[in-house]
């Protein structure tokens, strides 16, 4: 039988269908979706880690065990801590690459009221040589932690929001950067009356650098860095009364420690470094960690590292938190948005920034302050915070990865491609037009 005369125009309506690859399934997006970051770490960033763990937790074992030994009957006290808090650390390290970074925002004025809490709460609670930096868990005060280890990430991920909020009026004056002058001083005047003059250091440093990567307009930063230094030259030569006692003995030490008082600490580290020569004395054989070198598992162990390892290993760790730097700011710029990028920054700056004030002060460059070195220094929450801020690290990299990985997806051979498919789908697009010219 013939067939209708409109049966040809009917075909014709039809939309053309993309066709279906066998081999591709349909991806369900379900409540992990938007939650869990499936993509790959940065394999660099993580091996850089793993060393500076891996080095510091055998640099801790050498320098700790004398002092274990004297204090606890036990030469494996401190190392059996610290590993027993690298294991959380690495489990929270995981999870949190695991956890889209972007969940974070929601997170960052309560960490950073919390955080002020107890910067607030922690004046009332005496610790030694009259400071007021711990937070004791128990009467015997061996376990607490300290808040300004909290402030550190509550100003990251707060300068983070505000400077991606603001962005397009991040160079103006008023919201720029009075704002984030603001925060960054509120929480570095609840630290320096503690006092703790090298975390006050390292805060102000963390939102700096944060600013400047931000966009923050140069000459606030000129502005900022007169005051501060009009301020620094008037404190030093004509109100030099209004300094504590202790601030000027620790700058009498460092000009000249061999003739100020109290300078003990500083002598033995610098014979430390010194004895240690190119090559060092070999790994466990340091002299100084036997009882001369004071909080030697702590603010001194870069001297036992380059007593041990010589000016070689003093260079390699070195080296290693400027990897670790550099590979931040890698992955910052490939970050898929702002605040991904500005926490990167914010972390990484924070880790290498400690790392090198901590070398400064065992070479005596600048004045002692007390400051740990990160993945080497004793110190539990320490550990467990560098750690759960590298898992952020690399979340960010996972989920530039993955979307690097989607913009360059190649087909299989054999695979119907994206792009054949897409030509499929636009043609189909214009097929109804074209039958109703036809029809017409």
């Amino acid at each position: 039988m013939p067939q209708p005369a409109t049966a040809p125009a009917q075909k014709r309506r039809q939309k053309p269908q993309a066709p279906k690859n066998p081999q591709q399934k349909t991806k369900k997006k379900g409540l992990l979706t938007g939650l869990v970051n499936f993509g790959q770490v940065d394999i660099p960033m993580l091996t850089i880690l793993l060393l500076l763990l891996m080095f510091g937790l055998v640099m801790l074992f050498s320098a700790s065990y004398p002092s274990g030994l004297l204090r606890f009957g036990n030469s494996y006290d401190y190392i059996g801590d610290q590993l027993r808090f690298a294991f959380i650390g690495l489990a929270g390290m995981v999870a949190a690459s695991l956890v889209d970074y972007r969940i974070l925002r929601k997170f960052a004025w309560p960490l950073a009221v919390v955080s002020l809490v107890l910067l607030v709460v922690v004046l009332f609670i005496s610790d030694k040589n009259n400071a007021h930096r711990w937070i004791w868990l128990n009467s015997a005060r061996t376990r607490g932690f300290q808040p300004s280890e909290i402030a550190k990430l509550a100003v990251i991920l707060v300068f983070a929001k505000m400077i991606t909020a603001n962005q397009s009026r991040i160079k103006t004056f008023k919201y720029g950067f009075m704002p984030l002058v603001a925060v960054l001083g509120v929480f570095c005047l609840l630290i320096v009356v503690e006092p703790h003059v090298s975390c006050t250091l390292l805060v102000l440093g963390i939102g700096l650098s944060m600013m400047l990567a931000g966009g923050v307009q140069w000459r606030w930063f000129a502005l900022g860095a007169v005051t501060v230094g009009v301020v620094a030259y008037l404190l030093a030569t004509r109100f030099q009364s209004l300094l504590p006692e202790y601030v000027m003995n620790r700058i009498e030490i460092w000009q000249d420690p061999f003739n100020a008082k109290n300078s003990y600490q500083t002598i033995q580290g610098l014979i430390a470094v010194g004895s240690g020569g190119l090559t060092g004395r070999g790994i466990g054989q340091s002299v100084q960690k036997f009882l001369y070198l004071p909080e030697v598992y702590n603010d001194y162990i870069y001297a036992v590292v380059c007593e041990e390892l010589g000016m070689v290993g003093g260079v390699a760790v070195m080296l290693l938190f400027l990897a670790l730097l550099g590979r931040g700011i890698f992955i910052a710029l490939r970050a898929k948005d702002k605040f991904g990028s500005m926490l990167v920054i914010g972390i990484t700056v924070q880790i290498s920034l400690q790392a090198f004030l901590h070398i400064a002060v065992n070479l005596n460059a600048i004045p002692a302050t007390g400051i740990s070195l990160p993945f080497f220094s004793y110190g539990g929450t320490s550990l467990c915070m560098l750690l759960g801020q590298m898992g952020i690290v690399l979340s960010v990299s996972r989920k530039a990865n993955l979307s690097i990985r989607r913009k360059n997806q190649t087909p299989e051979p054999g695979d119907v491609g994206a792009a054949e498919a897409a030509s499929a789908l636009s043609a189909g697009a214009e097929a109804p037009a074209e039958s109703r010219r036809e029809v017409g």
